[in-house]
């Protein structure tokens, strides 16, 4: 018998589909719960599915509650599963009221609630940040106080750099507690500010036992690059994750992660600081990582990284080797300034010299608006390049935020 497979929201956005797609190919039948009317989702993605559940929103518990016991009435739901961040826990706590397998609300709130994150990594001991969860401005004061200056703000349950800030001094705190709503009832996190070189760690891992693993590097910190147009962001996947010995300590306190926040079968990613005070780590993910890193360590490792995913899931054991061909990575290319995109510089001087290198590049056209810096890596253009040797990479994705210019009015 296939094993059923309740994948949430297949259609939005556009890579969901390739999960779907992995899930068809290794045998498991797959009922989608979406937001989307079924014939929106096209006739590719309607053949890879068995059957179709379209609710009013897939983050409601109860709603997709609904949904799920409609298809348990008909079939034993083997696994559900959710991709994305604003999914996980409504996904968590239908699989506990409908007796499915898979990550519990509980580590689901570790994963997403930053405070009780940190303290059951410290317990498990796992180096991380100071912090404080409250909707105390005075408690937060005196956390600021004992903690010392910068600081950083984030809410509680936020996916990566989403709605962070860093402040510097009172009058900063002050006016991050204020934009942040705290003292009308909102909850945020405060954390010491980490120095260091920041990167993540990313898994499949199968009965909390690391299948495959990849680390990438942000070049530069994740804060540095959403605050300034200027800056051209890179971040790479190595390929030298199992030959350079400077990888140990973050495998090892990763795989540390796992246990403590007990995550089974499931992607992951945490992010993690190198700096003055050692190794630390910060976000964790029950989760793949977003801005389509998996399409680097696909291309990276010469895998279906989307099958190796869902033969985790449904046969609990991987099927491919990872090649650790090549290193692999992106850069954002920023707008001189906000309006309309009007062209390109540097694009076929791009191409001569690294052609056989370019993975692809995502160039809105003239007209197009432009999207503000805080919208991330991919909102407005970009380019993924890959090359056998990490430091060669590096080079050629400096060479071309220098070089590719994006022309606004």
């Amino acid at each position: 018998m296939p094993a059923d497979v309740v994948f949430i929201e297949p259609s939005f956005p556009s890579n969901q589909r390739e999960f779907v797609r992995a899930l068809h190919a290794v045998g498991a039948r797959v009922t989608g719960i979406g937001e989307r009317p079924i014939g929106m989702l096209g006739d590719e993605l309607k053949s890879w599915l068995h059957h179709y559940e379209e609710v009013p929103n897939v983050t409601s518990p109860v709603v997709l509650e609904r949904a799920v016991k409609r298809v348990q009435s008909q079939v034993r739901v083997d696994r559900l599963e959710a991709t994305i961040e604003a999914h996980v826990m409504a996904a968590a706590k239908v699989r506990e009221s409908c007796g499915i397998p898979g990550t519990s609300v509980h580590s689901t709130f570790l994963c997403r609630d930053k405070p009780a994150m940190k303290e059951t990594l410290r317990a498990a001991g796992v180096p991380c940040a100071q912090s404080l969860g409250s909707s105390d401005p005075d408690e937060l004061r005196a956390f600021a106080l004992k903690v010392g200056f910068p600081l950083i703000l984030k809410p509680r349950d936020a996916a990566g750099a989403s709605g962070t800030m860093r402040v510097d001094d009172v009058r900063e705190l002050e006016a991050g507690l204020r934009a942040m709503g705290v003292g009308q009832g909102r909850s945020i996190a405060a954390e010491e500010f980490i120095e260091g070189h920041e990167g993540f760690w990313d898994t499949i891992s199968i009965g909390g036992n690391v299948a495959h693993e990849f680390v990438t590097h942000y070049y530069p910190n994740v804060l540095d690059a959403m605050r300034h147009r200027w800056i051209s962001p890179q971040f790479i996947a190595t390929n030298r994750v199992d030959s350079a010995p400077g990888y140990l300590e973050v495998k090892a306190l990763g795989r540390k992660v796992i246990a403590a926040l007990d995550l089974g079968t499931t992607a992951t990613h945490m992010e993690w600081f190198y700096g003055p005070k050692g190794l630390n780590f910060s976000e964790i993910g029950c989760r793949p990582p977003g801005v389509r890193a998996w399409d680097l360590y696909a291309t990276g490792n010469d895998i279906d990284i989307y099958r190796e995913w869902a033969m985790a899931v449904v046969h609990g054991r991987p099927s491919q080797a990872l090649s650790r061909r090549y290193s692999a990575g992106l850069i954002a290319l920023r707008p001189e300034r906000d309006g309309r995109i009007r062209g390109y510089e540097g694009i076929a001087q791009l191409e001569r010299a690294f052609g056989q290198w370019i993975m692809d590049m995502h160039l809105p056209g003239a007209g197009t608006p432009t999207q503000p810096v805080e919208g991330g890596y991919m909102a407005n253009a970009w380019i993924r390049l890959k090359h056998p040797d990490y430091d060669e990479l590096r080079r050629m994705l400096d060479l071309t935020g220098q070089t590719v210019k994006v022309r606004a009015a």
